[in-house]
């Protein structure tokens, strides 16, 4: 298939703003791949969902600078883009920096200016044509004629969407009944709602619940294969990247379970002095890169907690009750990896449970209904989290530079949203409060790296690709005729910058609104 048949449809695609017309467009693309392979379909659909099927290939937005003129005329293939991303990904050793950036330029050497431009922004996660989950799951279903609810079943258990379509247009209804959690491959992990505390935590679920202790480390999802292979760890973020090489110490420990399969979900977490969990950034820093692993291994260890299984010796576990669920998991590993929990029906319990948690360094709890299943990749009825503040996790929209003592240091924050009903962006208002000299260093070199146009000190505010996530503790939210939204957070403060959480999962304006009692 013709790359400049999805970069069509992709502008197409940004250029409406009827979700109707955007499925169509879609749709039409995906029929289009498929008269040249489920292979061509898998990865026409990753690319139009702005992402790529290698996920990361080494290739930064600084690494795209200096590229070669444009091609006058379009010859590059979907197959040719893939190829070239697959082969970019593998290249490593002495001299790979080269290497890598003549890969690059081959590349970008064939396409056109309109090519060029759209590769740029699918490399670097940059694309943005409002085709976000629930679009492209609408238009596999359009495409394959098949129901939009075996297409989103079938994703959660994929991971991927690409997958889905493949196995949609090539087999309908049958093949995606045939998409099973499959042990080595990511689903999606299950997502908590929010209350503002824990009695109305309990009260949404209603009757006992399980209160859980809400630990500030890594979502870490872990897939044991003993099959054919002994000891074969595979391990993965809430966002399906691998990690297993940067965790040896957590790979070993699951590979001593006496199990044939198992799927784990949990947490990774840096513990200090007498087990009390070390800052966020602590964690977040020991398992960013498996660059010099073992000195880090030493300094900063990892403890794993788990809180469900998902899978265990060849039967599938996500339809069964919770508290079944956590059985299987009390049998399986060791009592030192289980998150602390307890039942109850007493609000006055709970919350001195969470008291205790946040008091010992814990960012909180999460209520549970011990009698739903695992709602893979959606915010399930069944959990429900507090922590001791409000907080919201937002991207950074733009970012202005500071003056008095943070002059030449980018400083105040424009925070967004996103907007649940048409994917756009919505700004919430500004903040410059919670951020230490440490973070103003790190925040200036990140947002020069994501700058849009020009990032010097002659832009009093500078506009930014909107990828990076930060979460905020405010407390409040107020009516505002100054920001788009139509209203502005109070008080708002940086807690930290979320490395581990894409844009995707950011916290909507609708959400926003609620807690307003508006």
């Amino acid at each position: 298939m013709e790359l400049s048949d999805v970069v069509a449809t992709s502008h197409t695609v940004a250029a409406t703003s009827s979700r109707t017309a955007k499925v169509e467009a879609l749709a039409a693309c995906l029929r289009r791949a498929s008269e040249d392979g489920p292979d061509v379909v898998e990865v026409v659909t990753a690319h139009l969902s702005g992402v790529l099927p290698q996920r990361r290939i080494g290739v930064s937005w600084r690494g795209l600078q200096g590229l070669p003129d444009p091609a006058e005329t379009s010859s590059l293939t979907v197959e040719d883009v893939d190829a070239a991303a697959t082969a970019i990904a593998a290249i490593g050793g002495s001299g790979s920096g080269a290497t890598r950036s003549a890969a690059v330029r081959g590349l970008f050497g064939r396409a056109t200016a309109d090519e060029q431009a759209w590769l740029r922004g699918l490399i670097t996660g940059e694309t943005r044509q409002g085709a976000g989950d629930g679009v492209m799951l609408q238009a596999i279903a359009k495409a394959a004629a098949v129901p939009d609810a075996a297409v989103r079943r079938a994703v959660m258990l994929a991971g991927f969407a690409g997958p889905v379509a493949r196995a949609a247009l090539a087999g309908g209804v049958e093949a995606l009944e045939a998409l099973t959690l499959e042990v080595g491959r990511p689903l999606r992990p299950m997502l908590a709602g929010s209350a503002p505390d824990v009695a109305a935590a309990l009260a949404t679920l209603g009757g006992e619940v399980v209160v859980e202790t809400k630990l500030d480390g890594i979502r870490l999802q872990a897939h044991v294969d003993n099959r054919t292979s002994p000891g074969s760890v595979r391990l993965f973020t809430r966002t399906l990247d691998e990690v297993t090489d940067r965790m040896p110490e957590i790979t070993e420990a699951l590979a001593t379970l006496e199990v044939e399969t198992l799927v784990l979900d949990g947490e990774v977490i840096a513990l200090g002095e007498g087990g009390r969990p070390q800052p966020f950034q602590v964690t977040g820093a020991r398992t960013a890169s498996s660059a010099d692993v073992d000195r880090l291994r030493a300094e900063v260890p990892l403890t794993p907690f788990f809180f469900d299984v998902l899978h265990l010796d060849g039967a599938d576990l996500l339809d069964e009750p919770a508290h079944v669920r956590w059985e299987h998991l009390a049998r399986t590993v060791p009592p030192a990896w289980l998150v602390p929990r307890q039942s109850t029906d007493d609000p006055a319990r709970a919350q001195q449970f969470f008291t205790d948690l946040v008091a010992a360094g814990h960012e909180g709890v999460v209520v549970k209904d011990p009698d739903l299943p695992y709602a893979a990749g959606r915010r399930g009825p069944g959990w429900v989290k507090v922590k001791p503040r409000h907080t919201l996790d937002l991207v950074v929209l733009a970012v202005e530079w500071g003056s008095g003592r943070r002059k030449g240091w980018l400083s105040n924050i424009h925070l967004g949203a996103r907007d649940a009903e048409t994917g756009d962006l919505v700004m919430l208002g500004k903040t410059f409060k919670g951020m230490t000299d440490e973070m103003l260093a790190w925040q200036t070199e990140r947002f020069r790296e994501l700058a849009v146009g020009d990032s010097d000190q002659s832009d009093w505010v500078v506009r930014v690709r909107p990828e990076q996530v930060v979460e905020i503790a405010f407390d409040g939210v107020q009516k505002s005729t100054r920001y788009p939204g139509g209203m502005a957070l109070r008080f708002a403060r940086v807690l930290r910058y979320r490395d581990d959480k894409p844009v995707s999962e950011i916290d909507t304006v609708q959400t926003v609104r609620s807690l307003s009692g508006w």
